[in-house]
């Protein structure tokens, strides 16, 4: 068990991080945009408009959750 806790699995680990970050983080970024949306526009979005900006926000956060994850365990291992 003691195993995992090495710098050989420094990929699970960031990965692992990215998973548990990636669905707060999407909906924050999802809110945010929305509500820039409706400020400039004025008006509510409609929901293809809001399920286009979920899919954005999504891919967005993946790759921050990832960068985040790989550099947190790379300075926690100092690889």
């Amino acid at each position: 068990m003691a195993e995992i806790f090495t710098e050989k699995y420094h990929l699970l680990w960031a990965l692992l991080l990215a998973a548990a970050l990636f669905f707060p983080v999407r909906r924050l970024i999802w809110v945010l945009s929305v509500r820039r949306v409706q400020r400039l526009e004025g008006q509510e979005a409609d929901p293809e408009r809001q399920r286009a900006l979920m899919r954005r926000a999504g891919a967005t956060a993946a790759l921050l959750c990832f960068l985040v994850g790989y550099l947190y365990t790379s300075t926690w291992w100092g690889s």
